[in-house]
């Protein structure tokens, strides 16, 4: 297939990335040579702006990407938001009735370039360690109004149960929510998800008219990998995104892209 009318959009954790948040070497140079020969490489990630950036600089992104689980369509190059959607106004009560039901639960609310912290427990401390993101810690009613992308709620896996239930029962109006690891449970606007933002990014971009290419690992993949032309599941993805994928590769330990650009040039 001619990659000039190609579009592949990644997930970072679980799929590009290797267990060490590395991409490999030969995973960037196929990456280069794709882009070089006229397709298009971008990523669909959760996380929210400073946590994506590292990544795409590292990868001199020539695209815009979606990030935070699809709220949103950024551009990294010239720093600027090409799209965006905002969880609703209840959001902020919904968060006060989580921490009263369970008060050892981690919080983070955000906003375009900031992160508040409005609770912590070890999982959260772990996430901000493991990323490099200075948090700003504060009280529900202090963070500023609007521009709320997402709410990421972080707690212990083996609780997480419990914690979804009351979630889908109170928190439900105006959200849509997903997992997005085992004890992370995330708060969207309503109807967004890594398959509308990357609808988003093909309209802003006036790139609908290419063949589209999507690759995940875990269940908030799944909708985006469906929806592609050619979706992609990693060996090492939940079965949720098997079942969407029309491909199953090695793992993201196992230079995934290569395997992937490979695979559409075989096309």
């Amino acid at each position: 297939m001619d990659f000039s009318n190609v579009i592949i959009m990644t997930d970072l954790d679980g799929t590009l990335l290797d267990d060490k948040k590395n991409i490999s070497d030969r995973d960037m140079r196929s990456i280069n040579d794709f882009c070089d020969k006229g397709g298009l490489f971008t990523i669909a990630t959760g996380r929210g702006y400073s946590m994506a950036k590292p990544i795409a600089d590292k990868l001199s992104l020539r695209m815009p990407a979606v990030i935070f689980n699809g709220s949103a369509v950024y551009d990294f190059n010239a720093e600027s938001f090409l799209w965006q959607s905002e969880v609703g106004y209840r959001a902020r009560d919904y968060i006060k009735a989580i921490i009263k039901e369970f008060p050892d639960v981690g919080i983070e609310v955000l906003q375009k370039h900031n992160v508040y912290v409005p609770a912590n427990n070890d999982v959260e401390r772990m996430h901000m360690a493991l990323e490099n993101v200075q948090g700003i810690f504060c009280d529900v009613d202090e963070i500023p109004n609007g521009g709320w992308l997402k709410v990421l709620i972080a707690y212990p896996e083996e609780k997480m149960d419990a914690m979804r239930r009351f979630v889908d029962e109170q928190c439900a109006d105006g959200t849509n929510r997903v997992l997005s690891a085992p004890f992370f449970y995330e708060l969207l606007p309503t109807g967004v998800s890594k398959a509308y933002g990357y609808k988003k990014l093909l309209e802003v971009t006036g790139n609908t008219h290419r063949f589209t290419v999507a690759a995940g690992d875990y269940p908030n993949d799944a909708e985006m990998v469906r929806s592609a032309d050619l979706g992609v599941a990693v060996s090492n993805a939940h079965e949720d995104v098997k079942k969407a994928a029309d491909i199953i590769i090695g793992s993201n330990n196992d230079d995934p892209m290569t395997h992937i650009i490979e695979h559409i040039r075989a096309l």
